[in-house]
């Protein structure tokens, strides 16, 4: 009665990876209770989501080696893995779930990077012009929100007059404006297979660095400039101040994303008998609802939406 904080299954969006093939269910290993889904495996596992009332999913393609190239062409196939996905789900649901589409070249390019290389370095204006591109293709196919992950400057502002251009003006943007240079991505890149193929490279260059607060702020100012519906703030815990200060700096409609490395770290304690699992997962997203965020990404949103469930009751 008297707690100033709560968490509702309409407050989260459940990140999903999807593979090619046919009856494919395979598990991530550094992920617990984590799957990659064919496309014709996801449509149950999604309408089991909508059953539990979770207003929307991440979509993120794992893309076959064979696929990607230096310059990710593969990301503006209107028959890609993402696109036909994306397709097959508005078909069968309709409205009745949000589809969220990830824009970001590191799927499809085959030295893992989220944009073009040149000279070894990753270069702003041309990986621009292809996420606009990769953009309207995914709204053609049926995305409700588009997500820019790269961290690119200016593609917010590009991607928004490419998809009003397009016809597709009521497609919401949601940047993921404060993207962290962060050790805790690890899982997630194990899950759609472009750590191998980045090596011992790095994102510092386009990514922030972990130790810059007022550098989100300007990051979330430009991205609101440019016509951002809602910003996003990633990782998740270890960032709560960031989320704090964005929420009350702008009021905009503030994400956050509980990533692989968080998500891992609990499930794997909590397999060893060192953490109540449930009990944890649910305490760190309140933790993020409390410090201001509006909608929480987390591989764990099932879950807890079926521990809501049974609160409920």
């Amino acid at each position: 009665m008297v707690a100033e904080t709560t968490l509702t299954t309409a407050d989260l969006i459940w990140p999903v990876f999807v593979v090619e093939g046919h009856d494919v269910v395979q598990p991530v290993d550094s992920m617990p209770d984590v799957y990659r889904y064919s496309i014709d495996r996801l449509i149950p596992e999604v309408d089991a989501a909508i059953q539990l009332g979770i207003p929307a999913i991440a979509l993120f393609p794992v893309v076959p080696s064979s696929r990607k190239s230096p310059s990710g062409d593969e990301a503006i196939n209107p028959e890609n893995l993402m696109c036909r996905a994306l397709r097959a789900l508005r078909s069968e649901f309709g409205d009745a779930i949000g589809l969220v589409a990830d824009v970001a070249l590191d799927p499809y390019t085959s030295h893992g990077h989220d944009g073009l290389l040149e000279n070894d370095r990753v270069v702003n204006d041309a990986t621009v012009e292809i996420l606009c591109r990769q953009a309207v293709v995914q709204a053609e196919a049926g995305c409700t929100v588009i997500a820019p992950s790269d961290m690119m400057d200016g593609r917010i502002g590009r991607i928004r007059r490419s998809l009003d251009e397009a016809g597709y003006a009521e497609c919401m943007i949601m940047a993921y404006a404060a993207k962290f240079a962060s050790a805790f991505y690890g899982p997630f890149r194990d899950a759609v297979g472009s750590k191998q193929h980045l090596g011992t490279a790095d994102k510092k260059t386009y990514q922030m660095d972990p130790a810059n607060a007022r550098e989100a702020l300007h990051e979330v100012a430009l991205d609101i400039a440019e016509g951002a519906d809602l910003v996003m703030v990633k990782p998740g815990l270890p960032y709560l101040d960031i989320v704090y200060r964005i929420r009350e700096a702008f009021g905009l409609p503030t994400a956050v994303y509980q990533v692989s490395g968080e998500y891992a770290m609990i499930s794997a304690a909590a397999q060893n008998g060192w953490l109540d699992g449930p009990a944890s997962m649910w305490e760190s997203l309140l933790a993020m609802k409390r410090a201001g965020a509006d909608v929480i990404l987390t591989y764990a949103a099932r879950a807890i939406a079926r521990q809501l469930e049974v609160t409920d009751q």
